[in-house]
């Protein structure tokens, strides 16, 4: 409290008022004081100069001043000396021409009649016009200041003496001044007890302000404050009140807000696209991870710096200038080269909140996937529509020519119905196979996976080859170590993987070449192993092999009746099993195609 500028002023004002006020009274009071005894001593004079007039106009036996003896005027001075001593009175007898007669201060006769004339005294003149005059005034004579009084007597009707009473100011001051120190003192001991009041009464008011300040202070550093208690009454404990219920309720909607701010972050840390919130000085406010990632760079180490120190790439910087600028969204699509594969992104940029604009949120979306699948799908649809073409194309034109004339030769009209009827079988082919392809990839295909010995799925399915293989003069070999080895799959798929990779080894390799089928344990696993002797295939070709309609050759493909789509369709089957396949080839060197799927047991 003591370092509390709060207290000190409030406790100096009263204090100064209270000095003030007690010294303003102090002096009224004493100066009343004084007036009042000046006042007294005023009347006492009065009264003892009208008493000793009124003794001198008694006295029959008197004389007039023209009249008076030496020895009369030492009678008298003795009477005036006798009664001054008495009463503490300076006396003095004056005649109407301000000559002295007598006065109670002087020793002798000859001392009074070296006194100066007293007919310009003020006193003298007042009283001698109006009976009676008064005066505040430095004696020549003493050389003291005195209060006089004088009084006209007339003597027979005809002379005029003035008695005049003084008393010297000091005497009358050493009296105030005792007074007067008694009222300071008084004066002092109030001030000092109002000071205390004040001190306690100060106290009481900034102690609970200053709790008020310490806590108002946590408040807005952040920290919870305790509540406030024992500040007092009346409008101080109401004020408490309300600051205790406005710190409950911030501290309410604080938890709150930091609850929003929590999952807002989380939300944000967790989106796939990038966001990037910057102020209208281009200043990073905020970025998310997945920003990070697409730009290369720490999101937390970022903030404070500018956009472009970050992403060094001006078409990102352009967007944001465009929504400063327009005070609207603005978009546009950027391919961006990092540190890794070029990544297509889709910038959309938003302004924030407020009058001007005081910021852009930037959203990052990648839409290399997408583009890649926009390109797979387009290519998807040029594939299916020249391959439904081909064979439509062929039906239509036998159609046409049997319609044209040759339904009507036999051999002519034989031959071309049975190619209708192959390119037809070639069509039902692909859409079947499409049908199946879309059934496995959507999920819909109803696979039962069970345990089933792998060995005599193997030589069922080399023996739908056989026929094949005889007329290529291609020998098939089967060649599994474990005859008790066993696979969990779905039978049916599982023989149209096989049959699929068989058919395929088989085509592509030339007479007196083989085709094995090989399979051995692995940790948890059964890899099953078609091998051939045939053409092989490059390694450029690897990487797409098993995407829909890709052919190595497409007019040998197509001349051996492939659709393109047979491939695809094992690396689903493989992968809706819980396996995969893989191939190693090399051109004129033959094909291995390795199909992966979990053992038995496990």
């Amino acid at each position: 409290m003591w370092s509390s500028r709060l207290f000190w002023k409030t406790f100096l004002a009263h204090s100064a008022l209270i000095a003030l006020a007690v010294g303003i009274c102090a002096a009224i009071v004493a100066g009343w004081q004084e007036e009042q005894l000046i006042g007294q001593v005023q009347r006492r004079l009065r009264d003892a100069a009208t008493l000793l007039s009124e003794d001198l106009a008694g006295d029959d036996e008197a004389e007039s001043a023209d009249e008076l003896t030496l020895a009369d005027r030492q009678t008298l001075q003795d009477r005036i000396a006798r009664i001054g001593k008495l009463t503490e009175t300076r006396f003095t007898l004056i005649d109407q021409e301000g000559r002295v007669l007598a006065d109670s201060e002087q020793d002798s006769l000859v001392a009074v009649e070296e006194m100066d004339n007293h007919l310009g005294r003020p006193e003298f003149i007042k009283a001698l016009h109006d009976g009676t005059g008064t005066s505040r005034r430095q004696s020549p004579t003493l050389d003291v200041p005195f209060l006089y009084y004088a009084v006209a007597v007339k003597h027979n009707d005809e002379s005029v003496v003035l008695v005049r009473a003084a008393q010297p100011i000091p005497s009358i001051l050493a009296e105030v001044g005792s007074i007067r120190q008694l009222i300071w003192l008084v004066g002092l001991l109030v001030g000092l007890l109002s000071l205390l009041v004040t001190y306690w009464l100060t106290r009481r008011t900034v102690l609970p302000i200053q709790s008020l300040t310490v806590a108002a202070r946590e408040v807005a550093e952040g920290v919870a404050p305790k509540r406030l208690t024992e500040v007092g009454a009346g409008e101080l404990e109401t004020l408490a009140s309300a600051f205790n219920a406005m710190v409950q309720t911030l501290t309410k909607r604080e938890g709150q807000l930091r609850d929003n701010m929590q999952r807002h972050a989380t939300v944000l840390a967790g989106m796939a696209e990038g966001v990037i919130a910057v102020d209208d000085q281009e200043r990073i406010l905020f970025a998310n991870k997945a920003a990070g990632r697409v730009f290369g760079f720490d999101p937390q180490g970022a903030e404070e710096q500018t956009l472009l120190e970050v992403v060094r790439d001006h078409r990102l910087r352009k967007v944001v200038r465009q929504v400063l600028d327009t005070q609207g969204p603005a978009r546009d699509h950027l391919q961006w080269r990092g540190g890794g594969s070029p990544l297509e992104l889709e910038i959309h940029g938003t302004p924030l909140p407020g009058e001007p604009c005081p910021g852009v949120v930037l959203v990052i979306d990648d839409v290399t996937a997408l583009s890649k699948l926009e390109g797979v799908r387009q290519e998807f649809v040029a594939n299916v529509s020249h391959e439904l073409k081909t064979p439509l194309s062929s039906i239509k034109a036998y159609a046409e020519t049997l319609l044209s004339g040759a339904i009507n030769d036999p051999e002519h009209s034989t031959q071309f119905l049975t190619r209708i009827d192959e390119q037809a079988d070639r069509l039902h082919s692909l859409i079947q196979d499409m049908l199946g392809l879309a059934r496995i990839e959507a999920g819909k295909e109803q696979l039962e996976l069970r345990s089933m010995p792998l060995a005599p799925i193997v030589a069922s399915s080399l023996g739908d080859y056989e026929s094949l293989a005889a007329a290529k003069h291609v020998r098939l070999l089967s060649e599994i170590a474990e005859e008790q080895l066993k696979v969990v799959a779905d039978e049916e798929s599982l023989r149209h993987v096989l049959g699929n990779l068989i058919d395929n080894a088989v085509k592509y390799t030339p007479a007196e070449g083989q085709v094995s089928v090989t399979a051995k344990s692995l940790e948890r696993r059964v890899e099953i192993t078609v091998a051939d002797t045939g053409i092989g295939i490059a390694p450029e070709h690897h990487e797409r092999l098993f995407e829909r309609f890709y052919r190595v050759d497409r007019a040998r493909s197509r001349e051996l009746g492939g659709t393109g789509l047979g491939l695809s369709i094992v690396k689903h089957l493989c992968q809706a099993m819980g396996g995969e396949v893989t191939v190693s080839s090399e051109a004129g060197k033959g094909s291995e195609f390795r199909v992966t799927l979990p053992a038995a047991g496990n």
